[in-house]
């Protein structure tokens, strides 16, 4: 009975201090409700006509929020967005471009021929171009033509321009190379030698002239090694032109069916002769630039002197010909 007697008299204890608290709630929220009564009143007024002047705060002092110190808070504010950062990226790219001289219009090209190419990866292929000494314009082309430049590491493109020297081809005949060929920097080492090597060991061009024909005519670099064969000997035992001819005369960036066409129109027409061993013909043969350096229309109205519906003709009869040849060759063969 005297521990239930105990427990009694606490909660009689707590009882009243329950009703104190009850009390001062209902006291604070009686003087909310008188303020909030008085503000209507003064809302009310100001509608009428009145001045809201009074009014500095609403509602008790003791409810206001006093301002936190945010001094420690700007040591942790968030860093700039990722987008941020590369807009200040490609404004640094921009302004270099027009430190090397590139125009406004050159520079939208660049980063259309790549849009989602490193910003840094970019000016670097761009800055290598550069320093080979090309300028902004064939920059330009070169990459518009040949877009995978621009992924190009740069360690690999450093790499081909100093095999490309041993070559013989400084900056300014690696800038006509480039300029021609741009696809030497993305082509297999492999291939680049099966082409120098043929024209040095079939075709027997001394070094120094392989490196005029590299610098002269670059799109030799993209032909089958056999097809570059084959042209070669064409021009020395069909047409009779000697190596250094055929260097000077940028014989070999034309195509073996411009060569073939006019040659053998001009020899039907009694107009060229090949060469006897001792390189002696009864005719005196035209200029090679005359022959393939010029517009067909040229060609036909001052070497050829025929007409267009004419050489036309030619051209269709010859392609026969040459399509009936394997055919009569392979049953020569089976007799």
């Amino acid at each position: 009975m005297g521990a239930p007697g105990r427990r009694i008299l606490g909660w009689h204890h707590l009882f009243p201090l329950t009703m104190v608290g009850l009390a001062k709630g209902t006291l604070v929220l009686g003087e909310q409700k008188r303020k909030t009564v008085a503000l209507l009143c003064k809302l009310t007024t100001a509608s009428q006509g009145g001045s809201l002047k009074e009014l500095s705060f609403v509602g008790p002092t003791s409810y206001v929020q006093k301002p936190v110190c945010k001094t420690h808070l700007a040591q942790n504010l968030p860093e700039k967005p990722a987008l941020e950062q590369g807009s200040v990226g490609r404004e640094t790219v921009i302004s270099s471009l027009h430190d090397m001289g590139f125009t406004d219009a050159h520079i939208n090209d660049l980063f259309r021929i790549q849009p989602k190419v490193n910003h840094k990866q970019l000016l670097d292929i761009i800055s290598e171009f550069i320093l080979l000494g090309m300028d902004p314009e064939p920059v330009c082309v070169a990459l518009k033509r040949c877009p995978q430049l621009v992924k190009l590491p740069v360690a690999q493109m450093k790499k081909r321009s100093s095999y490309l020297r041993k070559l013989g081809l400084g900056e300014g005949k690696l800038k006509k190379v480039l300029s021609g060929c741009p696809e030497i920097f993305t082509m297999r080492h492999q291939d680049i030698d099966s082409v120098v090597q043929v024209l040095k060991e079939k075709c027997l061009f001394t070094g120094e002239q392989v490196t005029e024909i590299l610098s002269r005519c670059p799109s030799v670099l993209q032909e089958s090694p056999d097809a570059l064969e084959y042209k070669f000997q064409y021009a020395y035992f069909r047409m009779g032109i000697k190596h250094l001819d055929i260097v000077k005369t940028k014989f070999l960036r034309h195509s073996i069916t411009k060569i073939k066409q006019r040659h053998i129109y001009l020899e039907r027409l009694g107009r060229y002769q090949t060469p006897d061993k001792k390189g002696q013909t009864q005719i005196a043969n035209p200029l090679l630039k005359d022959i393939l350096g010029v517009s067909e229309a040229e060609f036909l109205a001052r070497t050829a002197c025929s007409t267009a519906e004419e050489f036309g003709v030619f051209k269709a009869l010859l392609t026969r010909e040459e399509q009936e040849e394997p055919e009569s060759s392979t049953s020569d063969e089976e007799d």
